[in-house]
């Protein structure tokens, strides 16, 4: 399901944002941008993520900004580093039989030389800001997503609906095919010519009962009407039901098919094209649920 949502905190001269952003996807997907300062944070803030939203390919960046100018004036030099880098780059001239000295500006430039006020923090004292940022973004997009999922849920109920009719024409039908296999087949018998040859009843009967369990479609169509109840109870679920309409559709199929294959008869023939037309539907937005 898409959605995006924003959110800031400003804490003790530092503001937070957090921008996320989400597109559809059947599995679970998290992408983290996040300054070097807040590296560490980031399984927290996965984990974050992970209990507002299970279904989806979500983007989340995470800026961190000084607010006033005595913040961002705080700047500390690390000389032990900057004696290293002097140490190591002298050395490196000398092996190599470079000539020349190591500037300063060159030094001044080295990482991790200066650090500035966020740097010098320690990330766990950004948390509180970024949680209190990061909630406002999800909790922005769970609203989001929740507008889009009741427009699919009124999508899908249309969808369940059209099914069942469908199924109800095809259980109407159904106890019409056999009878009408017989009086087909007696037909044909005349046809040939072999009505004089005394066909008897019983081996009428026997092929028709041999028809009548070949194309009995009985536990299709319970089955199907079963994944519909089941259909109903997801949307009474407060728990993602995403993967679950994912495998109901699948099983839906699963008995359609079977129907289509067994059912010698136009007019269930129809019906199970208009079946797998709806069905193909349903699918398609379940997998955009989360």
């Amino acid at each position: 399901m898409t959605g995006y949502g924003r959110g800031e905190c400003a804490r003790d001269g530092f503001k937070v944002n957090v921008e996320i952003s989400s597109v559809n996807r059947k599995q679970g997907e998290i992408s983290i941008n996040l300054p070097h300062e807040l590296d560490v944070l980031e399984a927290r803030i996965r984990d974050e993520i992970n209990r507002a939203v299970a279904r989806g390919r979500l983007s989340a960046r995470v800026s961190l900004h000084a607010i006033d100018g005595k913040a961002a004036a705080r700047v500390q030099l690390n000389k032990p580093l900057a004696q290293a880098y002097v140490r190591e780059l002298n050395r490196l001239a000398k092996e190599l039989k470079l000539s020349g000295s190591v500037s300063l500006d060159l030094v001044m430039r080295a990482p991790g030389v200066l650090e500035t006020a966020a740097e010098m923090a320690d990330a766990g004292e950004f948390w509180p800001a970024v949680s209190k940022a990061l909630r406002q973004a999800l909790g922005m997009l769970v609203k989001m997503r929740q507008r889009e999922g009741e427009h699919l849920r009124r999508d899908l109920c249309g969808r369940i609906a059209n099914l069942r009719k469908a199924v109800a024409q095809v259980q109407r039908q159904a106890p019409l095919v056999q009878t009408r296999y017989r009086e087909q087949l007696i037909e044909r018998i005349k046809s040939a010519g072999l009505a004089e040859l005394g066909i008897e009843e019983d081996r009428l009967v026997k092929e028709v009962v041999y028809f009548a369990d070949r194309s009995d479609i009985s536990e299709e169509l319970t089955r199907l009407k079963s994944h519909f109840q089941q259909f109903d109870d997801c949307l009474k679920s407060e728990e993602p039901v995403g993967r679950t309409l994912d495998f109901l559709a699948q099983e839906m199929n699963r008995e359609i098919n079977t129907i289509g294959s067994k059912a010698n008869d136009s007019l269930i023939a129809r019906e199970v094209v208009t079946l797998k037309t709806e069905l193909e539907k349903f699918r398609e937005q379940a997998q955009n649920v989360e």
